[in-house]
């Protein structure tokens, strides 16, 4: 029984981590990339990490799978959103049909600031080319 749940599981992580790697490929813009890499992935090794824990079955090798697990189930997503909004600070663009753009006027984003710092900039530079 135990070795049929190995294989389940062991099937089920590769599959996510497959969809993964497809979704790199297939998903149109540098954020839903980053969104199903994310989600997929740790999936996909927190699958195959609790395998590994049922195979081995000793008490060593189970708390450190259960450590990483606990570890990468918290760092990932945090992980993933500070990438997202440090890609979208620095003006990667989101896909032309994107429906919702959560961090426009969010003021906790440092995005006002800089359109701001922008556009003072822009008008520096306006104002010494009439000069």
């Amino acid at each position: 029984m135990t070795d049929i749940l190995i294989m389940i599981l062991s099937t089920l992580g590769a599959l996510f981590i497959l969809v993964a790697s497809v979704g790199i490929y297939k998903m149109p813009d540098f954020y839903s990339r980053l969104s199903v890499t994310i989600k997929a992935a740790t999936l996909g090794v927190g699958a195959i990490l609790i395998a590994a824990a049922l195979y081995f079955a000793e008490f060593s090798v189970t708390t450190k799978t259960i450590s990483i697990i606990f570890f990468l189930f918290l760092t990932a997503p945090v992980a993933g959103y500070l990438i997202g909004k440090v890609a979208y600070v620095n003006g990667t663009k989101l896909w032309k049909h994107s429906i919702i753009d959560e961090m426009k006027d969010d003021p906790d984003s440092f995005c006002t600031m800089v359109k701001e710092n922008e556009e003072e900039a822009q008008s520096k530079s306006d104002s010494n080319k009439s000069k």
